[in-house]
């Protein structure tokens, strides 16, 4: 990868991960502490879209840098970068259009976690779901750190 390709790429790198670390690290932990569930449920529900359109566009942004550069980088590391970065892709189009909504549907059915019974059935399949959901969210943090230390360590 040419130096300026190089530099655009590690950028977008540190900003999916330094994303994912503040939003997930710092911002929805304060929410939480300051405000009741219900109320911080409501407004980390609205910040949700916006994160996930920022971690889709950073993904597709590496997608086109790593493209644009494959001709210089070695083809091992080249097809394995490319498939980390697939595979982040995929569970961002998943996450922002299958399972958000997914969550979103059930949590208004949930009038209140405050209210309603830890053993209630929407509240175990809502849990499902945010587990899942903050699975990946770990699964593409390790993606992008993998990523970007891949790339300090290939050969240009």
């Amino acid at each position: 990868m040419n130096n300026t390709l190089n530099v655009l790429y590690n950028i977008v790198l540190s900003l999916w991960i330094g994303g994912i670390a503040i939003f997930t690290f710092l911002i929805t932990p304060v929410i939480f502490r300051f405000f009741d569930r219900d109320m911080a449920g409501k407004i980390v529900g609205k910040l949700f879209p916006g994160y996930f359109l920022y971690l889709l566009i950073l993904a597709f942004l590496a997608l086109v840098l790593i493209l644009a550069g494959r001709h210089v980088i070695a083809s091992s590391a080249f097809t394995l970068s490319l498939a980390f970065i697939v595979i982040a892709l995929i569970i961002n189009i998943f996450v922002a259009f299958k399972l958000h909504p997914d969550i979103k549907q059930i949590k208004q059915e949930i009038h209140s976690f405050e209210r309603l019974a830890p053993d209630a059935p929407l509240r175990k399949r809502f849990g499902t779901l945010h587990a899942v959901s903050a699975a990946l969210n770990v699964l593409l943090l390790a993606d992008g750190v993998t990523l970007l230390i891949m790339n300090s360590l290939i050969k240009k």
